[in-house]
């Protein structure tokens, strides 16, 4: 008898002809997850388990498998025998002391001698005629306890089914640039997408020295919590200081966010494209501040060519709360350090500023060569 981890992929199943792939890069991204713990992962049909590591890693293989996106659902469990008394065997190690149960058996192998019903019929009786405290509850039993039998004269047995992530491998969906601010909002359209199948990089900007080393730290530490989604994170930051300085000086002061959003959209693109990136993701949600209108988003893309996502954009900030306290982002993105797009903050931002206008102020600035300056400060860190 062997304890083991049981992994479920969710829509994978759903693939056709090129199923293969999915399961290929969904497997690689299951053995990163599982980096420095000595184990070993096996194939099974429509599911994957991990076998021979150290009995008391239990927790922690299944706490990292259970942020590997594409991961439906998984058990900590036994492989054993198919033999109805090796089964019995393990079927005491995770059946309840007392209480109401059932015994639900899956047969992958069809030409067991024995049915499903038959073999949840039996264990259950040998299990009530052991235990007297248990009684059998088929319709609403307070414990269950799976019996998995499969093709390879094996059987599965485990107690529970626990939720995954669920979602797509990271690494089949393309590559993202996510535009990452410190805040409650940027976290989670990242992790929003790197569940649909997107490798996201992140790209931060400061304003140093009118935002200080903390906010930067901030970012580092939600980059961290990401990359246990993600797998693999580089975060490079830039100085937009300089840029910030100059449309203070020269623009019309209701546009500063406008106009730095397109700064920023422009040297996101450049990184973004450099890097073979093929689009740029924001946390931006309709109408939540005042560059969020569809006017000042259009301002935005009206930069660029590559495809700008903004998977919140019809959330309201109570839903991105809960995701953000759900993935573990929220505490830090609360912390009281100031981003970029604070500094030269206007009394009066334009909400719905006209393109020419935009365009008119915009030009009173040396775009390119502060784009290239802005270029040169890049520092990358990765994860």
């Amino acid at each position: 008898m062997e304890k083991v981890v049981i992994i479920r992929y969710a829509e994978i199943h759903l693939k056709g002809k090129n199923r293969g792939y999915f399961e290929h890069v969904f497997s690689i991204n299951l053995e990163k997850s599982l980096k420095g713990i000595r184990h070993e992962l096996h194939r099974l049909s429509g599911r994957w388990l991990v076998a021979n590591f150290e009995e008391e890693l239990a927790e922690e293989i299944a706490e990292r498998i259970s942020r590997v996106f594409g991961v439906q659902s998984y058990s900590i469990g036994f492989q054993v025998g198919s033999s109805m008394d090796e089964i019995f065997a393990a079927v005491k190690c995770v059946a309840p002391a007392s209480g109401t149960f059932k015994v639900v058996t899956h047969r992958g192998y069809k030409k067991y001698p024995l049915t499903s019903m038959e073999v949840s019929a039996a264990i259950g009786g040998r299990l009530l005629s052991e235990n007297p405290a248990l009684k059998v509850d088929v319709h609403e039993p307070e414990h269950t306890v799976y019996v998995d039998i499969r093709e390879n004269d094996t059987a599965l047995v485990f107690g529970s089914y626990e939720p995954g992530v669920g979602g797509m491998p990271v690494g089949t969906g393309g590559k993202g640039l996510l535009m990452i601010s410190g805040g409650i909002d940027s976290p989670v359209a990242g992790y929003m997408m790197a569940k649909r199948g997107l490798t996201v990089e992140l790209l931060h900007f400061h304003s140093y020295p009118y935002t200080n080393e903390g906010a930067k730290e901030k970012v580092v530490t939600l980059a961290k919590i990401l990359s246990q989604y993600s797998l693999v994170v580089k975060l490079t930051t830039v100085s937009v200081t300089h840029i910030q300085e100059e449309i203070h000086a020269k623009c019309a002061a209701e546009l500063n966010v406008t106009l730095l959003r397109r700064f920023m959209f422009r040297i996101a693109e450049r990184f973004a494209k450099r890097e073979g990136m093929q689009c740029l993701i924001t946390g931006e949600s309709l109408g939540q501040v005042a560059s969020q209108t569809i006017e000042g988003m259009t301002s935005s893309n009206a930069v660029v060519t590559l495809p700008v996502l903004r998977p919140l954009v019809g959330f309201d900030k109570d839903e991105i709360i809960e995701r953000a306290k759900k993935i573990g982002t929220f505490e830090t993105s609360i912390m009281p350090f100031e981003d970029c797009c604070t500094v030269f903050l206007p009394e009066h931002p334009a909400t719905r500023p006209k393109l020419s206008f935009i365009e008119g102020e915009e030009g009173k600035l040396e775009v390119e060569a502060l784009v290239e300056e802005a270029l040169k400060t890049a520092e990358k860190i990765f994860f």
